[in-house]
């Protein structure tokens, strides 16, 4: 959600009231909640003009759609079983709902990461890798940024390497963990983890994490920390956007982010985005980094970061693809 879509939010909530707005909340997601909650603290006056128009555009969206059934996800359910059987729609069910019934896992979406590493500080790799491959990308980089370098690395290599999680694998962790998954005595697999997760992972450590992490790969297995490299989109990367593709990124991206981010990049980014920009934008763009003193790299690459969020959100929002083929793209 964009500044704009924030704001509406905060300010559609705050014209509910309370008992309306806590109910709302307790449907949205914790990053939801964050964001949301820190919108409103921020908010001083707000014009009676702009909280009609915002009111109307909510009334708008609602009467545009509708509900062809209660529960989707049982319509799929029975759907399925009814014309699958029990056992394969059971198979199937797995893919499309996975992740549905991880109820100790979703309470550690509310924790910060420090306490959620101390948690899981004592597992075994395998163990911590089967968690992290359930929190959002950010978090999970964050939860490894708090572990020690080496168990880092194992549970990036284990998480790149998974193939499947079996609930009885989850039934290790301790008392807060325990409960992860409901009906743990059917052995099926949900697709998480591998290449694809490690790598986003990776690519949201900060520091010189990410090179100590594909090091310890690397010696494990070449082959396997090469695939990890492939499927990672780092901020130089940005130069393989097409135009149109990048121009949607800089329309999200705040001037602040921008000039911070380029003091880091290289010349061949630098070029390609003032080239996506209007001669006066480019060469405002231009005159703020020229006049911008040096910066210290934490305050850089944490900008990035911030960037390559907007690129994997559009990316897995389809609307613009990575690297200039659809097997490139963030799914």
């Amino acid at each position: 959600m964009d500044d704009r879509g924030l704001n509406d939010a905060a300010i559609l909530l705050m014209s509910l009231g309370e008992e309306e707005a806590a109910e709302v909340f307790k449907h949205l997601s914790p990053k939801e909640v964050q964001k949301l909650g820190e919108t409103i603290a921020r908010m001083r006056g707000v014009s009676k003009e702009k909280v009609d128009f915002v009111i109307a555009r909510f009334t708008d969206d609602c009467a545009a759609q509708s509900l062809l059934v209660e529960d989707a996800s049982d319509y799929v359910k029975s759907v399925l079983r009814r014309a699958l059987g029990d056992d394969k729609a059971a198979l199937l069910l797995d893919r499309i709902l996975q992740g549905g019934d991880v109820s100790g896992i979703e309470s550690l979406k509310w924790m910060d990461p420090v306490s959620v590493a101390e948690l899981l500080r004592n597992e075994h790799p395998q163990i911590v890798a089967a968690i992290l491959v359930h929190l959002e990308f950010d978090q999970a980089a964050a939860v490894l940024m708090q572990l020690p370098e080496r168990l880092r690395s194992e549970v990036v290599l284990r998480v790149a390497t998974l193939e499947g999680i079996q609930p009885s694998a989850l039934k290790d962790l301790n008392e807060v963990l325990y409960k992860v998954l409901a009906g743990g005595d059917k052995i099926r697999k949900t697709s998480l983890g591998g290449v694809k997760t490690a790598a986003e992972m990776i690519n949201l450590l900060g520091g010189n994490a990410d090179v100590a992490v594909l090091d310890t790969i690397r010696n494990y297995d070449a082959d396997l920390a090469q695939k990890i490299m492939d499927k990672m989109f780092v901020f130089d990367d940005l130069v393989k956007l097409d135009d149109r593709s990048l121009q949607l990124v800089l329309r999200e991206v705040a001037s602040e982010t921008l000039i911070v981010a380029l003091k880091g990049g290289s010349m061949e980014v630098r070029d390609k985005i003032l080239a996506n920009m209007s001669m006066r934008a480019a060469a405002a763009l231009r005159e703020d980094l020229e006049a911008r003193g040096p910066m210290r790299l934490s305050e850089v690459e944490t900008q990035q970061k911030e960037i390559l969020k907007v690129v994997r959100r559009l990316a897995d929002e389809n609307q613009i693809t990575l690297g200039g083929g659809p097997e490139d793209s963030f799914v």
